[in-house]
C-alpha cells in the first residue's frame, strides 16, 4: 500500500488539496493530511475549514512514499518559513524519495532546492521564479523524484503523474471517471 502525506498550512487552495486526496485515495494510496497546529480543522483561501488528519509530524511524513506540498496564495510563504518542513523537503530529495507540487507549492519545493537541473512546471509566470529546474509549459512533469503541476485547473492530470511516479496506473480510475470523454489524457 502507498502512502503520501500532503501538508495543509493556513491559506492553502482547497480545490487542488481535496481533489489530489480524492483522486489518490480512489487509486489505494493511504494518504495522511498534516496541518500545523492542535486543530485539525485547517482554514484554506476560499474561506472553507477542512479537516486534517493529525498535525504535522516530520517522521511519520517520511514513512511516506511522497509528500505533496498543494499551492494556496498565503501558504506558501508559511511553509518556506517552517524549517521542520524545508528540512523534510530536503530529505525526501536526499533519500530519493517522492516530493510533489503544484502552483504555488512549487515555490516551496524551489526555495528548498530539490529542483536542480529537473524538469517542472508550475502557474503562469513562474519560468520567472523556478529558475533552478527546467521549466516546460505542461499541465504537469515528472521528472526523476519530483512531480509538479501547473495550479488549480490541473489536479487530475498532477494527480494522475503522482500515481505513475508511485508505479499505480491510472487508467482504470481515468475510465471509472470518463476522463478520455472530457478530453483528457
Amino acid at each position: 500500500m502507498k502512502k503520501a502525506a500532503v501538508l495543509m498550512m493556513e491559506g492553502f487552495e482547497e480545490s487542488e488539496t481535496v481533489q489530489i486526496v480524492d483522486l489518490l485515495r480512489r487509486a489505494g494510496v493511504t494518504v495522511a493530511k498534516f496541518c500545523f497546529h492542535e486543530d485539525l480543522w485547517v482554514h484554506s483561501m476560499q474561506g472553507m475549514d477542512i479537516r486534517a488528519d493529525e498535525p504535522f509530524d516530520a517522521e511519520k511524513a517520511k514513512d511516506c512514499d511522497i509528500i505533496i506540498v498543494p499551492g494556496g496564495r498565503t501558504s506558501w510563504t508559511k511553509l518556506m518559513e517552517n524549517s521542520e518542513v524545508m528540512d523534510t523537503l530536503c530529505w525526501f530529495n536526499d533519500h530519493n524519495k517522492l516530493i510533489g507540487a503544484m502552483c504555488s507549492g512549487t515555490k516551496v519545493v524551489h526555495a528548498a532546492g530539490v529542483m536542480k537541473g529537473k524538469t517542472v512546471t508550475g502557474y503562469t509566470g513562474y519560468d520567472k521564479v523556478l529558475t533552478d529546474g527546467n521549466f516546460v509549459d505542461a499541465p504537469a512533469v515528472w521528472d526523476h523524484n519530483l512531480v509538479t503541476s501547473q495550479g488549480p485547473a490541473t489536479p487530475y492530470p498532477f494527480a494522475f503523474r503522482i500515481m505513475e511516479a508511485l508505479g499505480i496506473d491510472p487508467s482504470p480510475l481515468k475510465q471509472r471517471l470518463l476522463y478520455h470523454k472530457a478530453g483528457g489524457r
